[in-house]
C-alpha cells in the first residue's frame, strides 16, 4: 500500500524524535522546558521515550493495511496517553506552564497527524 502524506511525516517525526530522545536525552528535555540537569534520572525517562517512539516509527514502516491501521491506532493511544500526562502534570504543578503547553500540544498533534494518516490509509 503506498504511504500517504500524513503517514511518511509521522513517521518521520516519530523516528526523529525518538533517535534524539535515546541519543541526547538531555537536550531533547530541554527543548521541551524540561530540567534534566534538576532531575537526574530524566535522560532514563526520555530514553524510554525514545525507544518507543522509534518503535511505532518502525511499526508503521514495516506495516500495511490491517496492520498498519493498528499501529496508528496504538500511536494514537500513546500520543493521547502523553496530552493527558503533560496536562496532569501542569495541573499538579510539576511541569511549568510551558512546558506543559509544549508536551501537550506536541501531543496532541502528533495524535491529530496520527488520525490524519489513519484516514489517508483507509481512502
Amino acid at each position: 500500500m503506498a504511504e500517504g502524506m500524513p503517514t511518511q511525516a509521522l513517521m518521520g517525526l516519530r523516528a526523529a524524535i525518538g533517535v534524539g530522545a535515546w541519543t541526547m536525552p538531555k537536550l531533547a528535555g530541554r527543548m521541551f522546558g524540561l530540567d534534566p540537569d534538576g532531575n537526574p534520572q530524566s535522560p532514563y525517562l526520555a530514553r524510554l521515550f525514545g525507544a518507543r517512539d522509534v518503535a511505532l516509527a518502525t511499526g508503521l514502516n514495516l506495516s500495511s493495511g490491517e496492520a498498519r491501521s493498528l499501529w496508528l491506532r496504538i500511536g494514537i493511544a500513546c500520543d493521547l496517553a502523553d496530552a493527558a500526562a503533560g496536562a496532569l502534570g501542569g495541573r499538579r504543578g510539576y511541569l511549568d506552564p510551558f512546558p506543559t503547553f509544549l508536551v501537550t500540544a506536541t501531543a496532541l498533534g502528533a495524535a491529530g497527524l496520527g488520525v490524519a494518516a489513519l484516514r489517508a490509509e483507509a481512502s
